[in-house]
């Protein structure tokens, strides 16, 4: 999606809409050659790039993404650079979500609730009979 609204967007005479489309294809390209290296297997490099972008943290790769979806839709506002750079950012998105970790459940909040409501009393009583 992201390459051919890149392609969509050079179709004109604004520099700023070919910039932006020419970065969107070269987003389609990174995000190909890091998440999906089989379909690039007749490039030479593809294999390398593909294990340097395994070895980022998940919080990196959000960022990474993130940061190349956003700068198309700074230089040229426009529905094709919005619709064509919403996969990349879910990705981004999705990555930062992976990096913030698995949610707890209710039980062990709860415990460590309890556990913490019983330390402040306990210090709440150690404060008062120390005035005492």
């Amino acid at each position: 999606a992201c390459a051919f609204a890149g392609l969509w967007n050079c179709v004109t005479i604004n520099p700023l809409n070919i910039a932006a489309g020419v970065w969107m294809m070269l987003n389609a390209f990174v995000l190909f050659l890091c998440e999906a290296p089989f379909c690039c297997q007749f490039i030479e490099f593809a294999n390398a790039v593909s294990a340097r972008a395994e070895r980022l943290r998940a919080w990196q790769k959000a960022a990474f993404y993130c940061g190349m979806a956003v700068f198309p839709v700074l230089l040229s506002l426009t529905l094709t650079t919005l619709f064509g750079n919403a996969i990349a950012f879910a990705t981004g998105v999705l990555y930062g979500l992976s990096a913030l970790g698995k949610k707890g459940d209710a039980i062990s909040y709860a415990r460590i609730h309890q556990q913490q409501k019983q330390m402040d009393e306990e210090k709440l009583t150690g404060s008062l009979e120390g005035q005492a």
